[in-house]
C-alpha cells in the first residue's frame, strides 16, 4: 500500500505558507504546517490540516517537531519548505544589532537548522526535496530593506552551497523567489519597522514617510502583485519535476529583475533599483 508523500511547511499560518499548505493537501500530500502562535495552530487544525506548533527561532522546538513528523511518518519526510520569514524595513544605518540579528533568526537560522535536522531522514530514504522561499530582494537589493535584503541575499548562498554539497544523494534543493505577492506581509513588516526604526529622528525621516505610506497603503503596493497561488504553482513544479530547477522565479518583476541584473553594468543597475524603492 502506497503511503501520501509527506511535506514539512514553515509560516503557514498566513499567505504563501497557508496557501502552499491547503493547495498541497488537496493534492493528496500529507502536510504537517507550522506557525509560531498556538492560537494559528488551532485554527489550523481546525481547518482541516495536521498542524503544528513552531518557532522557527528556538532549537528545542525545531529539534521537538521534527522528532514528531518522523515519529508520525514512520521516519519519512519527503519535503521541506522553509517558508517562514518577515521583513524588517529601515536603513542599513538606522536598524539596531538586535533587530537585524532576530531577521537573521527567523529568515536563515531556523531554515539552517531545520533543514540539518530533516537531512539525515531524507539520506536514509535516498531522496527528498528542499525547498526555500526566498525573494526577488535575494539578488536585487532595494533601498530601506537592507536587513532583509541580506538575509535573502545569505539564504541564496546556502542553497547554492547545499546543491553541491547534496549532488548525487537524490535531495534536491530548491529557491522559490516571489516578487510581489497578495500576503500579511506588509503589516507585519509595519509592526517591526515602528518597533525597532526611530523614523522621527532618523536623517531618513523624509524617505521614511513614504514608506509608511507604502506599509500602510490599502491593495496592492506594487504593480504586477500577483494572489499566493502562484507560489503554490511554482512549488508544486519543484515537487513533481524529475529534476528540479535551482530556482523558480514567480511574478513579472523577478523574471525581469533577474535578466537585467545579468545584462546592465552595475551602475545603470542600481539607477534603476533606486527608482523602484
Amino acid at each position: 500500500m502506497s503511503h501520501p508523500k509527506t511535506i514539512l511547511i514553515t509560516g503557514a499560518s498566513s499567505g504563501i505558507g497557508h496557501c502552499v499548505a491547503h493547495g498541497l493537501a488537496a493534492r493528496g500530500w500529507r502536510v504537517f504546517a507550522t506557525c509560531r502562535k498556538p492560537e494559528d495552530t488551532a485554527r489550523l487544525l481546525a481547518e482541516g490540516l495536521e498542524a503544528l506548533t513552531l518557532d522557527v527561532d528556538d532549537s528545542d522546538a525545531i529539534a521537538a517537531t521534527v522528532a514528531t513528523v518522523l515519529e508520525r511518518t514512520g521516519g519519512r519526510l519527503d519535503a521541506l519548505f522553509n517558508n517562514a520569514g518577515y521583513g524588517q524595513p529601515g536603513a542599513v544605518e538606522d536598524i539596531p544589532r538586535e533587530a537585524l540579528r532576530r531577521q537573521f533568526e527567523t529568515n536563515l537560522f531556523g531554515a539552517w537548522e531545520l533543514t540539518a535536522r530533516v537531512l539525515p531522514a531524507m539520506r536514509r530514504q535516498g531522496g527528498g526535496r528542499l525547498l526555500f522561499n526566498s525573494s526577488i530582494l535575494g539578488f536585487a537589493a532595494m533601498k530601506w530593506r537592507g536587513a532583509y535584503n541580506a538575509s535573502k541575499f545569505a539564504m541564496e548562498g546556502l542553497c547554492d552551497t547545499l546543491r553541491l554539497e547534496l549532488a548525487g544523494t537524490g535531495i534536491h534543493v530548491s529557491l522559490i523567489e516571489p516578487g510581489p505577492i497578495e500576503s500579511r506581509f506588509r503589516p507585519n513588516a509595519l509592526a517591526q519597522f515602528l518597533k525597532h526604526v526611530d523614523h522621527q529622528n532618523s536623517v531618513h525621516a523624509e524617505a521614511y514617510r513614504g514608506q509608511l505610506a507604502r506599509l500602510t497603503r490599502e491593495g496592492h503596493a506594487a504593480p504586477f502583485t500577483l494572489p499566493a497561488s502562484a507560489v503554490l504553482e511554482a512549488v508544486i513544479r519543484a515537487l513533481d519535476a524529475a529534476r528540479p530547477a535551482a530556482r523558480y522565479r514567480v511574478t513579472t518583476p523577478t523574471r525581469v529583475f533577474w535578466y537585467l541584473k545579468r545584462w546592465l553594468p552595475t551602475r545603470w543597475f542600481d539607477a534603476l533599483t533606486g527608482r523602484a524603492a
